[in-house]
């Protein structure tokens, strides 16, 4: 299905994360990969990357418009062009998901939304031009049920997430004459590194799992497959729309 492709994926922390499961689906469907990492789990995301052979490897702090711009120079003159993007990138101070969201200090509120929302759009503006150079292209991120209704503890979290669908819409507007598509996918809860540390989220989970029409949690490698679709030629007619993997819970009430 990607034969050919180049995928550029943001946010694989280990093997848990949702990132690396979209990455070893587009790879499984013939894409050349690039991931980025953070210094700190840099030895982990190489020891994944070796997995698969031909992805390349590249150190990026997002809140960093010289590490972005060095980033997609190298895609280019490495592997050629660029055709998938996949932003899994969030990040809130423990502080703030903590207490309450009343309680969110401005410099806590400007750190999360700059990480996990504002991150997309350099990204999604330095490659538009690439991706319009091979004919079109598609960009997915991740999103979350939050964004649209209270999940105790979340707090400026979803505030964030609410921010990024909205710049979904906006960028598909903008790229969609490019034939660049934007999506988002919301995903149910997965049991990775990250979410581990929001407070009460086994709970959320055993909730999740009672509650939803599935019976059962989410999967990163559930959420890579979609993402594979939303990738592929077969979604060639959707952009700017969130798409639910979440095993039907966001249609409950409760």
């Amino acid at each position: 299905m990607l034969q050919g492709k180049v995928a550029l994926v943001f946010g694989v922390a280990n093997k848990r994360s949702i990132a690396w499961g979209i990455a070893q689906a587009l790879a499984g469907a013939g894409a050349r990969l690039a991931l980025t990492y953070q210094e700190r789990v840099g030895d982990t995301v190489r020891e994944l990357a070796a997995t698969i052979p031909g992805t390349i490897c590249l150190p990026c702090d997002v809140q960093d418009d010289a590490q972005l711009e060095a980033t997609f120079a190298e895609i280019e003159a490495k592997l050629g062009g660029l055709d998938i993007l996949v932003h899994s990138v969030a990040f809130a101070p423990r502080e703030a998901l903590d207490g309450r969201f009343i309680d969110t200090t401005r410099a806590a509120f400007q750190t999360a939304l700059d990480i996990s929302a504002y991150s997309l759009v350099p990204m999604v503006r330095l490659a538009l031009p690439m991706m319009e150079k091979r004919g079109g292209g598609s960009v997915v991120t991740m999103t979350y049920g939050a964004s649209q209704r209270v999940v105790e503890k979340y707090n400026v979290m979803a505030v964030a997430k609410a921010a990024l669908e909205a710049e979904v819409r906006y960028l598909a507007y903008e790229a969609g004459s490019a034939n660049v598509r934007v999506n988002a996918i919301s995903a149910g809860p997965v049991n990775t590194l990250a979410a581990r540390g929001i407070s009460g989220f086994t709970k959320m989970m055993d909730h999740v799992r009672t509650v939803a029409p599935l019976r059962k949690g989410t999967e990163a490698a559930e959420v890579g497959d979609v993402a594979l679709f939303l990738c592929s030629s077969m979604a060639r007619g959707i952009t700017g729309q969130v798409i639910y993997c979440d095993s039907g819970h966001s249609i409950m009430m409760g």
